[in-house]
């Protein structure tokens, strides 16, 4: 599916006027437009719009227009247009993006909705990003990732619509690959289930993606998200399937939970066809090709966003290249493969790719928008290691990126952020040079999943399983084990400052010339509303060029106070 570009050139003066084409109600709406709106791609000129028209209300002869304007009340319209057919077509799955490539004024917000067959979608509202050479005085960044459906609601979401965020970073896991679970048909949340067209309990087509996608975007509070802010996006394994990595040998994906996940000709082909459903669904400004030969040359994820002179966001993909992760009897000592310089994380062209980009940013801050956990996380022993989805494992590829980062403490102070997802807990963790002075290079933010299962909630329903009674013990266990895993944790990962795997959320980000200020918010993802209890659970400030060792960790602060009850938030010196 290509994009429709809407060019400058374009006279809405002469074109017709959507808001006369009434039929708005709420109702109406949702028929026609049941996953709502959407917008992505951000650059300082432009936006990628997207929508969805039902195809039990697509006629082809019907055109489909957009409408962009400078307020919510469209008063001050900056573009009225009916896009050239076919703008919707069937074989993209109904799904329609609208590039105003060159339309837009730098750092500025805008409205949009369109309008089929008379009647008019939600409004949402978008924004571009500041020119280069902006002196930018602040940038605040929504962080979501790991949201399965199936396993909560999506309270976060509307909590996060509702925050004054520039734009919002989803880092990953934005579906889940799962028809069912034990959380989802025969558990707490058996009103949210997903049918695939195959029957099947993992996706076997593009079909079976497509409803996924369809099943995740029409939920209330997702829509809100979108319609309420621009969203970056990257991904991480769920997007196909579990924990999928790259054989170099049989140059195919492989997918260690799939049935049919070892054999190369099934692995390639729903991996391209995954592809082609994140494309239809999430309006991103990347690099794709379905015509190419090769999976690594159809979809290249991996890009850089400059906000002003303030931030650098470099994304990355550590799913379509990664080497397969180590085994635990390749981790002990004497068989240690984590030192083998052929295994990668980014593969080559995107190895390159990064490390030129962190050398040459030269913005305040530069920001690594990194799905999966970068430091080390081990339980007492180097090769015990409770997550194979991390950079453990991968010791020669991040010792580049250490080298590099310590080539810019010495340059321009450690003034680097990576902001992580992927483990469903709230991490922070200092990253320091692996020689015997442990300098400080930066510091990593690992935002809660918004409803993925922890592992506190994981080892509570195994106990509750073995020992009955789930429901009390999933309320009471957590609450006591937290408290142990986070004195555990610590005691084990001395880089470790905060970390809690039992609680569910989302955080933001703030950037400022003088520091960098990162709030994690845990809400409770067993109440299906937009009030859900939401707390403000940390709070960390870096000050500009002085790095991580100058943390300090405060109470809610004036931008954003938490709704409800309010905590007593963490003091840590870092």
């Amino acid at each position: 599916m290509q994009s429709v570009t809407i060019r400058p050139a374009v006279d809405a003066s002469k074109l017709p006027s959507v808001e006369r084409l009434g039929g708005d109600s709420v109702a109406e709406t949702d028929d026609v437009f049941p996953q709502s709106v959407a917008s992505g791609g951000p650059t300082p000129t432009g936006v990628i719009l997207w929508t969805r028209i039902a195809p039990e209300q697509y006629d082809p002869p019907t055109a489909l227009r957009v409408e962009v304007a400078a307020d919510a009340d469209f008063e001050d319209v900056i573009l009225r247009s009916e896009l050239p057919e076919p703008s919707v077509k069937p074989s993209d799955n109904y799904t329609v993006r609208v590039d105003l490539a060159g339309v837009l004024e730098p750092n500025s917000t805008y409205y949009y909705r369109f309008a089929y067959g008379g009647v008019r979608s939600r409004t949402g509202r978008c924004r571009t990003l500041p020119a280069r050479d902006t002196e930018l005085r602040r940038l605040r960044l929504g962080l979501l990732n790991c949201q399965n459906y199936q396993n909560g609601y999506f309270g976060a979401m509307a909590h996060l619509a509702a925050a004054d965020v520039d734009f919002v970073l989803h880092l990953g896991d934005y579906v889940y690959e799962y028809a069912d679970s034990d959380e989802g048909a025969s558990g707490p949340y058996r009103d949210r289930t997903i049918e695939l067209p195959s029957k099947s309990s993992l996706p076997m087509s593009l079909d079976d993606f497509r409803a996924i996608y369809e099943t995740y975007k029409r939920d209330p509070y997702l829509r809100e998200l979108h319609e309420r802010h621009t969203v970056l996006q990257t991904w991480d394994d769920h997007a196909i399937a579990n924990d999928r990595y790259w054989d170099y040998d049989a140059d195919a994906p492989v997918f260690p939970d799939h049935p049919c996940g070892t054999v190369p000709q099934f692995t390639r082909y729903l991996t391209r066809v995954g592809i082609q459903a994140w494309w239809e669904f999430v309006p991103a400004r990347i690099t794709y090709d379905p015509d190419a030969d090769h999976l690594h040359d159809s979809f290249e994820l991996y890009r850089v966003r400059q906000f002003g002179d303030l931030v650098t966001v470099l994304l990355t993909d550590e799913r379509l290249y990664r080497s397969r992760p180590l085994s635990l009897s390749e981790s002990v000592p004497g068989r240690d493969r984590k030192r083998d310089s052929s295994r990668t994380m980014l593969g080559a062209r995107q190895r390159e790719w990064f490390l030129d980009e962190l050398r040459d940013s030269e913005t305040t801050w530069t920001v690594w928008a990194n799905a999966v956990l970068f430091g080390s996380f081990t339980l007492g022993r180097p090769w015990l290691r409770p997550s194979r989805d991390s950079w453990d494992g991968y010791e020669v590829e991040r010792g580049d990126i250490l080298a590099v980062l310590e080539e810019r403490r010495r340059a321009n102070g450690p003034n680097f952020v990576t902001l992580t997802g992927d483990m469903h807990t709230t991490l922070v963790s200092r990253i320091r040079s692996r020689d015997g002075e442990r300098r400080r290079l930066g510091v990593e933010f690992m935002t809660p999943g918004a409803t993925s299962v922890n592992f506190a909630e994981k080892i509570g329903e195994v106990l509750s399983r073995r020992f009955g009674n789930r429901r009390a013990l999933n309320r009471t266990f957590p609450a006591y084990l937290e408290r142990a895993m986070r004195r555990l944790a610590r005691r084990l990962n001395v880089d470790f400052e905060f970390f809690d795997s039992a609680h569910w959320g989302y955080s933001v980000v703030t950037f400022t010339p003088d520091d960098c200020t990162w709030e994690v918010f845990w809400v409770d993802k067993t109440v299906n509303s937009a009030n859900a209890e939401r707390n403000l659970a940390h709070e960390v400030c870096i000050p500009v060029e002085d790095g991580p060792g100058d943390e300090q960790t405060t109470g809610p602060g004036p931008r954003e106070r938490a709704r409800g009850r309010t905590p007593r938030v963490p003091r840590t010196r870092v």
